[in-house]
C-alpha cells in the first residue's frame, strides 16, 4: 500500500505543478483578446488567428486544469443524499465512482482521441476560417488533459482505499496547501504507527517461539 501512496503523491504533485501554471494560459488569451481588440479598433484589422488562439489557450487551460481540480475537490458534487451518509459509505460512493465511472469515460476519450490527433498531425489539417491555425495542437489537449485527470482520479482512489484500511487521512473535504501538507504529516504519522506495530509483533513472535522453561520443584 506504501508504494501506492507514493504513487498517489507524485500523481498530486504532478497535478499541483500543472494547475500552478495552467492559471499563464488564462493570462495570454486575455492579452491576446485585449490586442486584437487594440489593433481591430486603431487599425481597423484583425485575423482569424487572433481568434482561434483564444480558444486554443482556453481549452488547453480548462483541461489540463481538470486533474488538479479534482486534487482540491473543486468539481461540482451533488450532495443532498452523500452528505448524509457516514464518512465510509460517503468512501465508498467515491471508490465506486472513480473505479467505474471516471476511469471508463477516460479511457474511452483516449481511446477516440488520439487516433484524431496523430490524424490531424500527420495531414497538418488547417482551420477552414481565412486566416486560421494548424488543428492539431488544439485537439491533442484532450488526450493529454484526460491523461491527466484520469491519473489523478486513480490518486484519490489509492487515498480512499487507503483510508479504509486505516492507512491514510480523511481523504474528503475541500483541499488547501496548508491541509495537504496537514495530510501528508498525518500519512506519515500513520506509517510510523503502522512500522512500530509490525516491529512489537515480530518482536512479541519471536519471544514466543522460544523454548518455555519448566517450572522447577
Amino acid at each position: 500500500m506504501q508504494g501506492l501512496l507514493k504513487l498517489s503523491r507524485a500523481i498530486d504533485w504532478l497535478n499541483a505543478q500543472v494547475g500552478k501554471y495552467a492559471i499563464w494560459l488564462i493570462l495570454a488569451a486575455t492579452a491576446i483578446s485585449a490586442l486584437n481588440a487594440i489593433v481591430r479598433k486603431v487599425f481597423n484589422t484583425s485575423s482569424n488567428a487572433f481568434l482561434e488562439v483564444q480558444w486554443y489557450l482556453f481549452a488547453w487551460s480548462f483541461l489540463i486544469a481538470a486533474g488538479y481540480t479534482l486534487l482540491h475537490r473543486e468539481h461540482v458534487r451533488i450532495d443532498v443524499l452523500n452528505s448524509r451518509l457516514s464518512k465510509r459509505k460517503q468512501v465508498w460512493i467515491d471508490i465506486l465512482g472513480f473505479a467505474f465511472f471516471l476511469t471508463p469515460l477516460c479511457l474511452t476519450v483516449l481511446y477516440l482521441s488520439m487516433p484524431v490527433v496523430i490524424q490531424m498531425y500527420q495531414s497538418g489539417e488547417m482551420s477552414g476560417n481565412s486566416g486560421g491555425l494548424i488543428r492539431w495542437p488544439v485537439w491533442a489537449a484532450l488526450p493529454f488533459g484526460f491523461t491527466l485527470l484520469l491519473l489523478q482520479g486513480w490518486s484519490e482512489l489509492i487515498k480512499r482505499i487507503a483510508f479504509l484500511r486505516g492507512q491514510g487521512p480523511d481523504p474528503m473535504g475541500r483541499l488547501t496547501d496548508k491541509t495537504a501538507e496537514a495530510e501528508l504529516i498525518e500519512a506519515l504519522r500513520l506509517q510510523a504507527e503502522a512500522d512500530a506495530a509490525k516491529a512489537a509483533a515480530a518482536a512479541a513472535a519471536g519471544t514466543g517461539t522460544g523454548a518455555t522453561p519448566k517450572p522447577q520443584h
